[in-house]
């Protein structure tokens, strides 16, 4: 990890740069398997399974046979453990509900606004090197508390044409029943066009490779995304009351990730840097995944600051992914952030914890659009309809408004609408 000491504002934006990566063949490569996909269908969905996943398909959907198989095949403890995770996140996604309000803006005009579940949505779950069944229980239940009408889920099967059982178990107790054997770009295109076996979507939700990031980013004209994304990333502040021990596995499980992942060290105190370097280098030497993290942790980066204002005002440019406060008086830095995807407050708050199961959704702003955008909820499998409801009363109060507005804009079938309402 590069060390920055003690730099001048001038030079955050810099520093907060992510690794840059030349994307045009994969762009180019990405719109190739889209427009096949488009053409081809089932198809072309069966050839990249054999060419990127080395699997023979032969029926893209999942059997009630196979989703009743992969219960048997987990143990008891992991079973326990997502049922436990997929209570909480139920817990505090069912507390999103908004009642409708009905709200008189003045006399006879009433409008409300009401949430309604977006009938078709799909979800991607990576299968490669980590087959992420968590993110089946972060995407699955927000959906179903919201009302979706159909809910499907793609991933990719291993080489022998299976897709992982945890992802199957996680999907079944979830209610999912429409499962495909698809990954990659050409699961995106498929939810996008929909093919001879799975069926067009309105919305599409969930992480990926750089080539499914591509695909949903190309195909947004097509069909809507849950939010921008890139490689996953993690912001740590620690002051002298930080444990150098979990600053370092956390810094570590994010580094774990993937090669791109981007790792940052926020200290106001160089010795802890120091303490927090060497424990990263005994907490690395028996990861199964130490090469990934190694790599990742080249592009990462260590500042070390004046004070903690300045590190909170780092962290804002910087909009982490996820923010981990190992502070003395972490509530109180909390209040002042403004750009993160999810803030861990204190030193017993890891990242793994939201990731998992404490009931926040891990599906998260990457790449500083945390300054924009906010994570998955509720809200992103609702489309709220406003309605409103005028009397003649009310029309009779809101005539001249309207009527002068309309007039104003050159838009006289507009005050037609109302004049000729008055008239009656």
């Amino acid at each position: 990890m590069k060390l920055y000491s003690y730099p001048p504002p001038s030079k955050w934006p810099a520093i907060c740069q992510r690794p840059f990566a030349d994307n045009t063949d994969i762009q180019s490569s990405v719109q190739k398997i889209i427009d096949d996909v488009k053409l081809n269908g089932d198809t072309a969905l069966k050839k990249y399974a054999s060419k990127f996943d080395g699997a023979k398909v032969e029926t893209l959907s999942v059997n009630a046979e196979e989703l009743n198989k992969a219960e048997n095949l987990l143990n008891k403890d992991l079973k326990k453990s997502i049922h436990q995770a997929k209570k909480n996140i139920e817990k505090f996604h069912a507390a999103q509900k908004e009642p409708v309000k009905k709200i008189e803006t003045m006399p006879g005009v009433v409008c409300w606004r009401k949430s309604v579940g977006i009938e078709k949505i799909g979800i991607y779950i990576p299968g490669g090197s980590a087959p992420l069944f968590s993110t089946v229980l972060m995407l699955a239940v927000p959906a179903q508390i919201a009302g979706c009408g159909e809910i499907i889920l793609c991933t990719p099967p291993d080489k022998s044409g299976n897709i992982h059982p945890a992802i199957l178990y996680a999907a079944k107790i979830c209610g999912i029943k429409n499962i495909y054997k698809a990954g990659g770009a050409q699961a995106i295109a498929a939810m996008a066009y929909g093919t001879e076996t799975i069926p067009r979507v309105y919305k599409i939700f969930g992480p990926g490779n750089q080539y499914v990031t591509m695909a949903k980013q190309l195909l947004q004209q097509t069909v809507a995304i849950d939010m921008p994304a890139g490689p996953s990333e993690v912001l740590v502040i620690a002051d002298d009351t930080a444990v150098p021990a979990f600053v370092a596995a956390d810094l570590l499980s994010q580094a774990e990730h993937g090669p791109d992942s981007q790792v940052m060290l926020i200290s106001t105190d160089k010795k802890m840097i120091q303490n927090i370097m060497t424990e990263i280098k005994i907490q690395s030497t028996t990861l199964p995944r130490k090469t990934i993290a190694d790599a990742a942790l080249k592009n990462s980066k260590c500042i070390l600051v004046k004070n903690l204002d300045e590190a909170i005002a780092f962290s804002n440019v910087y909009a982490p992914e996820h923010l981990i406060l190992a502070c003395r008086h972490a509530k109180n830095m909390a209040d002042r952030i403004t750009s993160a995807g999810s803030v861990f407050i204190g030193n017993y708050s890891p990242e793994s914890a939201g990731d998992y199961a404490s009931g926040t959704n891990h599906t998260l702003p990457t790449n500083g659009w945390a300054s924009a955008y906010s994570g998955v909820s509720l809200d992103s499998f609702m489309k709220k309809i406003t309605f409103q409801k005028l009397s003649r009363k009310g029309l009779k109060n809101i005539s001249s408004t309207v009527m002068a507005m309309a007039e104003a804009e050159q838009l006289q079938a507009h005050k037609n609408a109302i004049a000729i309402r008055l008239k009656k």
